[in-house]
């Protein structure tokens, strides 16, 4: 990722190797602030308050809670239940969390720290790696449309953050956008606000800003409009969880775009590596939905603070499921697949 020219991870070790360093994304874009997570309960109010998010991001920020668990002497299994609480929805949470786990636990005490934090670096290096990949089979797909409108820019629609801000680094969904922005082919994305966190107006036209990939946020309601217009050439989105069947379970509003996309014949393309498919949860309706605070949608976030929206109580649903018939395809590491692609990535990858 790039900021102010500087490319830099979303998640690193601090100088000392004792703690992680990540951006408190709760003040982007205004302010750019690196903090520093030094315990297990820093890195669970990190990933419940969103400070950090994004399912691959969340699952390494819960990788390297538990090894900072371990380094404090923490018993193994309560540093794990604890940070598990943390979100529910992300499945990538609970995998990072076993790999720790699976990485330790027939050690002595004393070898487990230092096992715990390799295994949390090996996370989120192959995450990078599997960015890149999704990113160039992502990259063939904008590459086929480009050739047949090769006289004016692919227009994608894009919902939430799925970005380097939800990664290590590249992002799921952005990583082809970036690849084909720098290889000089002609992108420009169509950004969701994304209500009512609002991460598509304020995290991912941060990014693409720092890139320089051409852009225009739009009110969670426009693309449908847009589609009719014909000014959707396809629709790109990440996944905090795919079942087994193909269901995919995203940020609130992205069946909606489906739906959209679907009767306007716009192709719906959802990004995701092996950590965010569920093979062992059957369906989308087998998942749980966060139910986070009605202050987020009473309240909106503004620079200088929150400006507040109405005087009612809100419901928050932060999630909803788009059933895996309204998929065309998935972009995943080992390639683009259909719904029974998807079985391949129940094992870890060698990413193309």
């Amino acid at each position: 990722m790039k900021l102010a020219g500087e490319w830099h991870r979303s998640i690193t070790r601090t100088a000392d190797g004792a703690g992680v360093r990540i951006l408190d994304q709760r003040l982007l874009p205004w302010e750019a602030r690196w903090v520093e997570l030094r315990s297990a309960a820093a890195a669970g109010q990190a990933i419940r308050e969103m400070w950090t998010r994004g399912a691959p991001l969340i699952g390494a920020t819960a990788a390297y809670g538990l090894a900072m668990a371990l380094a404090a002497g923490d018993e193994l299994d309560a540093a794990y239940a604890l940070l598990l609480a943390a979100r529910p929805t992300a499945v990538n949470l609970k995998w990072a969390l076993d790999r720790i786990a699976e990485a330790v636990r027939n050690l002595p005490l004393d070898q487990r720290p230092t096992a715990a934090f390799a295994r949390a670096d090996a996370i989120a290096d192959e995450d990078v790696a599997l960015n890149q990949a999704i990113g160039r089979h992502g990259l063939e797909l904008l590459r086929a449309l480009h050739a047949k409108a090769p006289d004016r820019p692919v227009n994608v629609l894009m919902h939430c953050n799925p970005g380097w801000l939800a990664t290590v680094d590249y992002g799921t969904a952005t990583a082809p956008i970036y690849l084909a922005h720098d290889e000089g082919l002609p992108v420009h994305v169509w950004v969701d606000e994304t209500r009512p966190r609002n991460q598509g107006a304020l995290l991912t036209a941060f990014e693409f800003a720092g890139h320089g990939v051409p852009h225009t946020v739009i009110t969670d309601n426009a693309g449908g409009h847009l589609m009719m217009q014909g000014q959707v050439d396809a629709v790109m989105v990440g996944t905090d969880r795919v079942t087994a069947n193909g269901d995919v379970c995203n940020k609130i509003g992205t069946y909606l775009k489906a739906l959209a996309a679907a009767d306007n014949g716009v192709p719906f393309y959802v990004a995701l590596p092996y950590t965010t498919f569920d093979p062992a949860t059957a369906t989308g309706r087998d998942v749980p939905i966060e139910e986070r605070s009605g202050d987020e949608v009473v309240f909106a976030a503004a620079e200088g603070g929150a400006a507040r929206l109405t005087l009612s109580g809100a419901a928050n649903p932060a999630f909803d499921v788009t059933p895996a018939r309204l998929v065309t395809a998935y972009i995943t590491e080992r390639g683009v697949v259909d719904k029974d692609g998807l079985a391949a990535l129940a094992s870890a990858p060698e990413p193309a």
